[in-house]
């Protein structure tokens, strides 16, 4: 090969490789940017940086629809393209019960942490100060099951025998072989959908020494119990009795306790949590405040969040004129 040919060669390659870089930078400007972050309440302490939702934002021409944030703050701002990452961007929040913000920043895949100032709120007047609400817990239901004692069942059967008759290897005989026996059973039904609790079985009248139980099919219970018995001397008589029970579906109370920081309160409640309901000291008076769909409390303003875990996060923040205690 000649040295023009090895040098056509390498300009080749330099023009592919060239070619190729222009065209992985193409597809990068092609792709769509999302931006996201969290928008939470300015506070030195960070435990009363409590997240801000229904902040809208906005990006200028680089993000005409624009979005909002959700209860836990979050926000996903989509760009329009081409866009490349390192471009300015003015980012532009606003909510009404906050100072707006706009937000110098440069397009990159960093998550974006962003505070709000509160706007401050006139004070109550003297003569109509804040009002206290205390001792704050909720109440709530879960589905469950409970077994109910819906009755007792008992039955007596007696097994007829003579005592004292040899056996001779006729079964059935006494334990050792030496005296006939006889052999009686029993059986109860609880019904349908019910079950047998502390069953227990008992001989209690005629020569009970000389008897026992020869099959057990009654202590751990069940819609239908049985029990027999072994007699080797005379008439014996016993008892089968049990506790009825029944499966039942209920409600079950269970208790939560906020947790309070500034003029937040936030709570947690599980999946199959119903029947929502705060209880409070307002002004100290102790009331009930129902949870409807809509969370509207007249001392607080609510919202609420799916975990991952399907449980239910619950933020209030209290309303001008309240103060949490």
């Amino acid at each position: 090969m000649t040295r023009i040919h090895k040098i056509e060669g390498w300009i080749a390659l330099f023009v592919v490789l060239v070619l190729t870089a222009i065209a992985v930078a193409l597809i990068g400007w092609q792709r769509p940017v999302t931006l996201r972050g969290a928008v939470l309440v300015q506070d030195s302490d960070p435990r009363k940086q409590l997240p801000i939702g229904g902040v809208a934002i906005f990006a200028g021409d680089l993000a005409p629809s624009g979005t909002t944030t959700d209860s836990s703050g979050l926000f996903e701002l989509k760009l329009r393209k081409p866009i490349r990452r390192g471009h300015p961007i003015v980012l532009d929040f606003r909510h009404p019960q906050y100072r707006p913000l706009e937000l110098d920043e440069y397009v990159t895949n960093q998550l974006y942490v962003v505070h709000l100032v509160p706007i401050s709120v006139d004070p109550a007047p003297k003569n109509q100060p804040e009002v206290k609400v205390a001792n704050i817990r909720v109440r709530y239901t879960v589905k469950g099951k409970t077994d109910q004692n819906v009755g007792s069942a008992v039955k007596t059967f007696e097994i007829e025998n003579k005592g004292n008759v040899l056996c001779k290897g006729q079964s059935p005989c006494s334990p050792d072989g030496k005296w006939k026996a006889a052999v009686g059973s029993a059986t109860l039904d609880a019904g349908a959908g019910n079950q047998f609790r502390n069953a227990r079985a008992s001989c209690i009248a005629g020569p009970c020494p000389f008897t026992r139980i020869e099959a057990d099919h009654f202590s751990e219970g069940g819609q239908v119990i049985t029990v027999s018995a072994r007699d080797w001397s005379d008439t014996a008589t016993f008892v089968l009795e049990a506790e009825v029970f029944r499966p039942m579906a209920s409600q079950m109370e269970r208790w939560s306790y906020p947790v309070i920081l500034g003029e937040g309160l936030s709570f947690t409640l599980p999946s199959a949590a119903g029947s929502v309901t705060i209880e409070a000291d307002v002004d100290g008076q102790t009331i009930i405040f129902p949870m409807g769909p809509s969370l509207f409390l007249s001392w607080a303003s609510c919202d609420s969040a799916v975990n991952p875990d399907r449980g239910r996060v619950y933020r209030c923040t209290a309303k001008p004129g309240y103060r949490f205690q």
